[in-house]
Order: C-alpha cells, then structure tokens, then sequence
C-alpha cells in the first residue's frame, strides 16, 4: 500500500484559477497565493447570497468523539456526502488557527500540535 506522501507526490495538482472557474468563481473572488492556492475573498458570501442554489456550510466547532473524529473528519465527511450521494459540486478548505491565518491540509509542516489533536 502506498504512504500518504507517496499518494501526494504523485498527485497532478491543477493551477487554481483552472479549480475556481470549475465551481464558477472568477478571478475576482480568489486572492492567489501563487499558481496551486488561494483564499476566497470573504465578500463572495454575500454575492453569492443571491443565487438560491449556492450554499456556505461553517463547521465552527465541536468536541471530539472518544476516536479523535472533530472538526476535519466532520467536514470531510460531509464534503463526501454531498457529493457522492447529492452529486452537488464541492469544495472544502480548512484554516489551520487563528495564529497561521492560512488554508492548508491538516498534519503538514505548518501544522502544529495543538492543530492535530484531532488525528489522534
């Protein structure tokens, strides 16, 4: 079986304006951070606060099971399930804490401790 990083590295990442003009975004609405990432500008919200099919779901907070599922498995499952079963387009990103300010996967170098207590 394949390692995580093995799995990552052989991964095609697409450029991000290519990701945004799939959901609909346009350049407007994403502030890059250089060709593969981005931050959506929080002012989508309220633009797409007029179309009645777009939705924004916040998974804010919650305890932890016993098992360590939180907030990343929550919203991944979640993320999952519209789409596989609702067959609605998705996209999830997850701020790492207040002190990184900054969308990235959970568990990478830029993660620390207090991030990760969910993994484990």
């Amino acid at each position: 079986m394949k390692t995580d990083i093995q799995i990552a590295q052989e991964a095609v990442l697409e450029p991000i304006s290519d990701v945004a003009a799939s959901l609909g975004l346009d350049g407007e609405s994403l502030i890059p951070y250089g060709k593969y990432k981005a931050k959506v500008d929080h002012r989508l919200v309220k633009k797409l606060a007029e179309k009645k099919d777009a939705k924004v779901i916040l998974v804010t907070a919650i305890s932890p099971t016993p098992a360590g599922e939180g907030k990343t498995t929550t919203s991944v499952g979640l993320a999952d399930a519209l789409h596989m079963e609702l067959g609605l387009a998705m996209s999830l990103g997850m701020l790492l804490g207040a002190a990184l300010g900054q969308l990235a996967p959970k568990g990478g170098k830029e993660s620390s401790k207090e991030d990760d207590h969910e993994t484990h």
